[in-house]
């Protein structure tokens, strides 16, 4: 079969493992409530239940940052193997 008309199988590279583990992380983090329901330890008077979920915004931003670099290196990976 010519190679256009043949069907493409998604390929399964470690960084996209690494990807998919960094949008799950805040998702399982956010929906283990009984992980982080308690008031102690305070910071700053904040109770933890609080302070936790504010720590999460940030640590989801900087994993979605770096999935999407990893992403683009990937994407720019497979680019360059296809013009061989």
């Amino acid at each position: 079969m010519p190679e256009s008309t043949q069907e493409r199988r998604p390929v399964i590279t470690p960084a996209r493992v690494v990807i998919a583990l960094c949008l799950i992380a805040p998702f399982v983090a956010m929906l283990w409530v009984g992980s982080y329901a308690k008031t102690d330890p305070a910071l700053a008077g904040i109770p933890f239940f609080y302070w936790y979920q504010m720590l999460w915004v940030v640590i989801s931003t900087a994993l979605t940052m770096l999935a999407y670099k990893l992403w683009q290196h990937d994407q720019q990976g497979r680019k360059a193997g296809e013009g061989k």
